[in-house]
């Protein structure tokens, strides 16, 4: 396991992770991350902001705080995710699938964002 001093890495829960950038957001675990929904079809849950606590292929769940639980569909929302000070923009069908599938199918959508 890499130690917490190396810069390719950041600690969530003493849990290190890989840096997220823009291109890799869309390969990489989504649990633990804030996340704000920018946009939905269902509009009750647009401006809902939280920590990502659970993911299945075609949702995730998110701690509001004050312990309220949502689950939003991925497909019919576009989401900003925080990690550190960085944030990044991500459209649902670029992460519908299941995280263990996620670098497997995700590369279309890797290859086609910014750095």
């Amino acid at each position: 396991m890499p130690s917490s001093g190396n810069s390719s890495y950041i600690c969530y829960r003493n849990i290190p992770r890989m840096m997220y950038n823009n291109k890799n957001i869309v390969l990489n675990e989504l649990i633990g991350l804030k996340v704000r929904i920018l946009a939905c079809k269902d509009r009750k849950q647009k401006g809902l902001a939280g920590i990502i606590v659970d993911e299945t292929k075609n949702t995730l769940v998110i701690d509001t705080g004050k312990g309220r639980v949502k689950r939003v569909v991925k497909k019919t929302a576009s989401f900003r995710f925080y990690s550190g000070k960085k944030t990044f923009i991500v459209g649902g069908e670029e992460i519908n699938f299941r995280p263990h599938e996620r670098i497997e199918k995700g590369m279309k959508y890797y290859n086609k964002r910014d750095e």
